[in-house]
C-alpha cells in the first residue's frame, strides 16, 4: 500500500469537525482521508452498553468512555464506539484523547456502505500504529467478535475471531471476559 498525499491536515479537520458535529454528523480523519461515520441505531447503542457494563463488572478500575474522540497514527483522528482507559485519564485534559492512554479502542460496525473500509481495513492499522494495546471489533454482519492484539509495525500480530455465542478472553492490559450470548439479541 502505498502512502498517498492526505486530503488535508489534522488541524483543518478539526475546523470542519466543530461545524459538522452541531449538524449531528460524525467525521473522522483516518489513512489521510475524511471519513462520515453513521449515528448509531438503538442495537448500536446497546451492545456499546453491554460491553461497558461487562467493563466496569470486572474492571472498576478502567471506564469505557462511549463517546470519546481519539488522536491516531499519521495524524489521524477517530471517534471509536468505546475508548477503555484507567478511570479519570482523562479528567482535565482536552477535546482530543492521546493514544497513550487507551487500553482497548472499540468499534461497533454499522450498516453502511464503507463500514468494511472503516471498520475492517483503515481503523485495524491507525490503531496498531498509534500503539494501542487492544483494539475489539463488534462485527454486526458477521455475527462475530474480534480481537485484535499485539501492535507492531503498523498492525495487529494477533487477531482472533469468535462468532456470538463463545466466551471472547481480551488480553492484557485490558484482561476482561466476554460472555458473548447476548449480542445474538442485537444482531440482525
Amino acid at each position: 500500500m502505498t502512502a498517498s498525499r492526505p486530503q488535508m491536515s489534522p488541524e483543518q479537520f478539526e475546523a470542519i469537525d466543530g461545524a459538522a458535529e452541531r449538524q449531528d454528523v460524525a467525521l473522522e480523519f483516518t489513512a489521510g482521508r475524511l471519513g462520515v461515520k453513521p449515528l448509531p441505531d438503538g442495537n448500536h447503542g446497546e451492545t456499546v452498553m453491554w460491553l461497558l457494563e461487562c467493563c466496569l463488572t470486572q474492571r472498576p478500575d478502567l471506564r469505557l468512555y462511549p463517546t470519546s474522540r481519539l488522536r491516531t497514527g499519521r495524524g489521524g483522528v477517530a471517534k471509536p464506539d468505546g475508548l477503555l482507559a484507567r478511570r479519570r485519564a482523562f479528567a482535565g485534559r482536552g477535546r482530543w484523547a492521546e493514544p497513550e492512554d487507551a487500553l482497548m479502542v472499540v468499534e461497533v460496525t454499522s450498516y453502511d456502505a464503507d463500514a468494511n473500509r472503516r471498520d475492517r481495513v483503515e481503523k485495524p492499522v491507525a490503531y496498531a500504529e498509534a500503539g494501542i494495546p487492544v483494539f475489539l471489533l463488534v462485527d454486526r454482519d458477521a455475527g462475530a467478535v474480534s480481537v485484535h492484539s499485539e501492535p507492531e509495525g503498523g498492525r495487529y500480530l494477533s487477531v482472533v475471531t469468535l462468532a456470538y455465542g463463545h466466551v471472547v478472553e481480551l488480553p492484557g492490559p485490558v484482561n476482561v471476559t466476554l460472555d458473548t450470548e447476548e449480542l445474538k439479541e442485537f444482531a440482525r
